[in-house]
């Protein structure tokens, strides 16, 4: 037992810690994306190169087939139609490897790569890697990347419910930026 409330401490106390200490180190707008180059839940392997001429929402998420990362990617896919009719695209990336993801695919009809960041290397690029202890998980954080490569908007600790719509809102608005 006493154990159990020892680790369940230490746990909240890095929470806590990764919470707080999380602004530190972030990706500024108009600054270059970090590339990455990983695979997917079909072992299709994309880079950040593959996505230029078209928006990019780029969103980490903790683990695949938990609560909150089931209801941010159900909301993706339910927002796709209205996203690809943007000119965006969605990617997900966890440190959770392709059979996870693929499994995580299949069972919510997920219609967009899930990529698997098992090194957790490009989530520390993104300043989107938590650790505790041995463990390693992706911080929801979610990165609108322009056509040109650019970081145009930043999510940091995203609502798994309002992500998509916030994506969507940002979209339009851009666009409408654009030209005006």
């Amino acid at each position: 037992m006493e154990w159990t409330i020892l680790i369940s401490l230490i746990i909240a106390l890095g929470l806590l810690y990764g919470y707080f200490s999380q602004d530190r180190n972030k990706l500024q707008i108009g600054q270059p994306a970090p590339d990455f180059q990983l695979p997917d839940q079909h072992g299709n392997t994309h880079s950040l190169s593959d996505f230029r001429g078209k928006w990019l929402a780029l969103y980490f998420y903790p683990k695949d087939d938990t609560p909150g990362c089931t209801r941010q990617a159900c909301a993706f896919r339910d927002g796709l139609q209205e996203i690809t009719d943007l000119g965006a695209t969605v990617i997900g990336i966890s440190v959770d490897d392709t059979g996870s993801h693929a499994r995580f695919s299949r069972k919510y009809l997920l219609q967009f790569p899930l990529l698997a960041d098992t090194a957790a290397e490009t989530a520390a690029r993104y300043h989107s890697l938590f650790r505790i202890g041995p463990l390693k998980f992706a911080r929801r954080n979610t990165f609108l990347i322009t056509p040109q490569g650019t970081v145009a908007r930043t999510y940091l600790s995203a609502s798994a419910a309002r992500n998509a719509s916030e994506v969507v809102r940002d979209l339009i608005q851009l666009e409408a930026g654009k030209k005006a």
